[in-house]
């Protein structure tokens, strides 16, 4: 008589549930380089520390909110929404007791935020206009840490976060090209007309504007940055790779930004 023996099998660890990990890495450049940016503008102060995690924390609960809504409200998508909320509400409110004055800037980012989760509700989050949307809200967040400092220059900080937003809503434009739209030749003229007007616009911005001397070295980056949308996409580039070159164009812009 044989007998058989059920293997036991090893308790692992639980798998957390979907939503708590936002998946998309670009994102993260996005949320740090406009803080960052805005800190080092205006002048570095205590406050900016739980700004910094309400951030990071507010993004926490757009990315579980947009997921949950996609699913049709499914019940197991719901706890980081919850979550992270409730974290993000928290460490707002110690936001505004180090620094009332705040919350001046918080109506400016209702549009970005409805027009994002709206995007995310009908499953359009991929949209170029949900895309540009979040790029215009991570920008505003340059305005925000600056003021958070002792900065007093507001005209710098908007001039920061225009650099901001040019150079991530061509990035949305630029990985587009290269990725979900790169069979399409209409999408990568359109993707050079934008780096063709950022390029512009900053020229006139820093170079007639505000006259400055140091703004060269933030336009030759913008130029390499036209560049690069009009020669890499017909080269089809992996993601690694696309990934790698945007960490080394996100320091560059906000380092020379801060020159200029």
């Amino acid at each position: 008589m044989t007998s058989t023996t059920t293997p036991r099998t090893r308790p692992g660890r639980q798998r957390r549930g979907p939503g708590w990990v936002p998946n998309q890495h670009g994102a993260w450049a996005m949320l740090a380089s406009p803080l960052l940016v805005g800190a080092l503008a205006g002048g570095v102060a205590w406050v900016q520390l739980p700004l910094a995690a309400f951030w990071f924390a507010g993004y926490f609960a757009f990315f579980a909110t947009s997921l949950w809504l996609k699913s049709r409200r499914r019940a197991k998508w719901f706890p980081p929404v919850r979550a992270y909320t409730v974290l993000s509400v928290a460490l707002g409110v110690v936001v505004v007791f180090m620094q009332p004055g705040l919350t001046r800037w918080a109506p400016l980012f209702v549009v970005p935020l409805a027009i994002g989760l709206y995007a995310a509700a009908h499953r359009q989050d991929r949209a170029l206009v949900s895309g540009l949307a979040t790029t215009a809200g991570s920008a505003l967040m340059t305005v925000v840490a600056y003021d958070a400092g002792p900065g007093t220059d507001l005209t710098r900080a908007w001039e920061l976060a225009l650099v901001q937003f040019l150079y991530f809503a061509g990035t949305v434009f630029y990985v587009k090209t290269v990725i979900r739209e790169r069979d399409n030749v209409a999408f990568r003229w359109l993707s050079g007309i934008f780096h063709a007007f950022a390029l512009i616009v900053l020229a006139v911005v820093f170079g007639l504007v505000e006259n400055s001397g140091t703004a060269w070295a933030l336009l030759l980056v913008f130029a390499a940055l036209l560049a690069r949308a009009i020669l890499v996409p017909p080269h089809r580039p992996t993601p690694k790779q696309v990934g790698i070159a945007e960490v080394a164009a996100t320091v560059a812009v906000a380092a020379t930004s801060l020159l200029a």
